[in-house]
């Protein structure tokens, strides 16, 4: 079922609901510059299985409203969005899982109001947090120290994004998931090239907006919160993960005094058909295990 919900004046939010009305809720938070598409099909079905499972496309990405150019938000609003999806559709708690942005957007959720959370997942990001890094030998380690993002993923985001019509359009954005997947996994560009060409025809344009790179990113922060939550938590450790390489998924865990930390072999900065089934199964045994404790 899809519903577009108001986010704030001028601002509607396009989101697409599977599996039972019933079922325990799921929230799904993309990345930046990501549709609620970007969670594929078959991952969204395998956890549609056990829940109502929710995907949103963000502010000025597939059919939400494009705002950005002409009336700046920050990235607090993206957040803030987060809360406005559950109030709209009727959800006092939810399970959310965020990836990239959709996990620093859910941690800052989490952190500002956990009651409003069964359970968080959080993968391929960093946490909002300066706490050091606590190395297995006990050695500290500061946040600025940790491992950064990989220069050849530096070098794409650099350059220009320039229109030289559909194609090649494709032909960025699969070379651009060829980098952020990692050198574990085969890559299969026509996954790729396919899933991008159904976000291209859900959006109806296949330009990219600047936002949210450009967006106010100040008070993001959400140390002492964090280092307070009690909110059961996942963290996927991706060890082919090119923006936020391990120790990135450890240090979350510790930020977060996470309940589970997994590893999906092979996985980087993408969700290509090999990592759906495992994924989907570590995620749906967290939930499970946290509706099992109610």
């Amino acid at each position: 079922m899809q519903q577009f919900i108001e986010a704030a004046p001028g601002v509607r939010l396009w989101t697409e609901q599977s599996g039972a009305p019933d079922a325990p809720p799921l929230l799904l938070v993309m990345g930046a510059q990501a549709s609620g598409l970007g969670w594929p099909d078959p991952f969204v079905e395998a956890l549609a299985a056990r829940h109502r499972v929710i995907r949103y496309d963000h502010r000025d990405t597939g059919r939400s409203t494009w705002s950005f150019a002409d009336n700046p938000y920050r990235i607090a609003d993206l957040a803030q969005d987060v809360i406005t999806i559950l109030d709209a559709l009727g959800i006092d708690r939810a399970h959310v899982a965020g990836m990239s942005l959709g996990g620093m957007l859910t941690q800052m959720a989490l952190a500002d109001r956990p009651e409003r959370f069964l359970s968080a997942t959080l993968m391929c990001t960093m946490a909002l947090s300066t706490r050091p890094y606590t190395a297995p030998d006990g050695t500290e380690i500061p946040v600025a120290d940790l491992p950064g993002i990989a220069p050849e993923v530096l070098e794409m985001w650099a350059g220009p994004v320039e229109d030289h019509g559909l194609e090649a359009e494709l032909d960025r954005r699969t070379q651009h998931w060829r980098v952020l997947s990692g050198n574990q996994l085969p890559f299969d560009a026509a996954y790729f090239r396919a899933q991008e060409r159904r976000i291209i025809e859900h959006t109806g344009r296949y330009d990219t907006s600047a936002a949210p790179g450009a967006a106010d990113d100040s008070g993001m922060l959400r140390t002492e919160a964090l280092a307070a939550n009690r909110v059961p938590t996942l963290v996927i450790s991706a060890p082919a993960e090119p923006v936020f390489p391990p120790p990135h998924p450890q240090h979350i865990a510790q930020s977060l005094n996470a309940t589970h930390l997994t590893e999906i072999p092979g996985m980087g900065h993408a969700l290509p058909p090999a990592v759906h089934a495992p994924l989907a199964a570590a995620v749906l045994e967290h939930t499970g295990a946290v509706v099992a404790g109610n």
